[in-house]
């Protein structure tokens, strides 16, 4: 069956309107996500733009060729506007509308309005422009791993690839007078941005799925309070680690936290456990799994750390945390007790790691806390001289002359 450019223009525009309305609804139950309004306007904005092309030789040219393609540029700025905010970037509508402005003015020179070629060149130019500078926003937003994010940049890519390929093409291929008369040049284009207009909405759709699939994940997986895994994710991804490598495991407690509760409140208690996190994390080498196991208690894994190694670690958490002051309550004062236990072999247990360091941490809290114990029997102040601090090691001695 043979279709002519009238009729492919009109299915064109009733896709695209259908997928801009798609678009809209999905915005109006998640109004968070202010791209998904964006490419609805877009697209309607489009499916207007293909109506218009549709009525060629119906309306007057300057409405069927200089406003049609204006707000067919136009859509293609509004879509790379909502990437631009699907990446939490300025929307920047005013160059969005800049394609649309710069065709209207290239319009109003005859000698321009009257060549086919040239408008064909720059109408090409400008959408293809806008769909490279989407597929490099998305590119520049790889950070926040979705899966869909591959699939749009290559979408746009290829589209503005095609587009660009126009350009050349509209000055040596002969173009018809007439885009009433069915031509497979405009046949391609018709069917492309038909299946542009699909492709798009499934893939957008896509992305913002798995973002709040991804963000909903994460707050199943992160301690409100502190910001930090909670124990559920710190487990899973301490036996993930545990499986490909040998780890250490720190266990850290804070000395006398009820007392911090009962003589400032617990608003105060929760701003101290904070604080903790808020010092611990950036001492923590990159590619530990940190994590609150509850109340005052707190876990990381060290992957192909030896014991020795975390308890370095350890001992920097240790001094980072003693030297806390809280800036509206002088008096506070904030330590911590560690227990350190190694795991050598690869597939270890985490449960074998978390007895040794909570023996390894009992012991911290028996012999005075505010210190770093392991699991390996060493006396504490051979640990402490091995990390660089003997007046540690001098406290040490003391305490453990007054234990029984």
């Amino acid at each position: 069956m043979r279709l002519d450019l009238p009729t492919l223009f009109t299915m064109t525009a009733a896709v695209t309107f259908t997928v801009g309305v798609l678009f809209l609804l999905s915005w109006s139950q998640s109004r968070r996500e202010r791209a998904l309004a964006v490419w609805g306007v877009a697209h309607v904005v489009g499916s207007v733009a293909s109506l218009m092309l549709a009525l060629r030789g119906q309306i007057p040219d300057s409405l069927s060729i200089g406003l049609a393609n204006a707000l067919m540029i136009g859509a293609y700025g509004l879509i790379w506007s909502g990437v631009r905010a699907f990446e939490g970037r300025r929307l920047h509508l005013d160059w969005a509308l800049a394609g649309g402005t710069i065709w209207i003015a290239a319009c109003l020179v005859p000698a321009f309005f009257e060549s086919l070629p040239a408008r064909v060149g720059l109408a090409s130019t400008l959408a293809g422009f806008y769909c490279g500078s989407g597929a490099l926003t998305i590119w520049r937003g790889r950070g926040e791993p979705l899966v869909s994010r591959y699939p749009a940049l290559l979408l746009l890519a290829t589209y503005a690839a095609l587009y660009w390929l126009r350009v050349p093409l509209a000055f040596t291929v002969p173009i018809p007078a007439s885009v009433a008369v069915a031509s497979p040049w405009f046949a391609i284009l018709c069917f492309t941005g038909t299946l542009f207009s699909v492709a798009i909405a499934f893939v957008f759709m896509a992305l913002t799925k798995e973002r709040a699939e991804r963000e909903q994940r994460l707050a199943a997986e992160t301690d409100s309070l502190t910001g930090i895994a909670n124990r559920r994710a710190l487990v899973a991804g301490a036996e993930r680690h545990l499986a490909v490598a040998p780890a250490a495991l720190l266990l850290f407690d804070l000395d006398h936290f009820k007392s911090i509760n009962d003589r400032f409140g617990h608003s105060v208690g929760d701003a101290a456990l904070a604080a903790f996190c808020h010092i611990a994390a950036p001492l923590l080498p990159p590619g530990t799994v940190f994590g609150r196991m509850g109340g005052e208690e707190f876990a990381c894994l060290l992957p192909r750390f030896d014991e020795r190694a975390a308890a370095r670690v350890a001992e920097r958490v240790r001094a980072g945390v003693a030297g806390f002051a809280h800036p509206a309550y002088p008096d506070l004062t904030m330590s911590v007790s560690v227990g350190v236990a190694a795991e050598s072999q690869i597939g270890g247990s985490l449960d074998y790691l978390l007895r040794r360091a909570d023996d390894a941490l009992y012991r911290a809290k028996r012999t005075g806390r505010d210190r770093v114990v392991t699991s390996g029997g060493d006396p504490l102040p051979a640990v402490e001289e091995a990390l660089g601090t003997g007046l540690h090691a001098k406290a040490g001695r003391r305490s453990r002359m007054r234990s029984p």
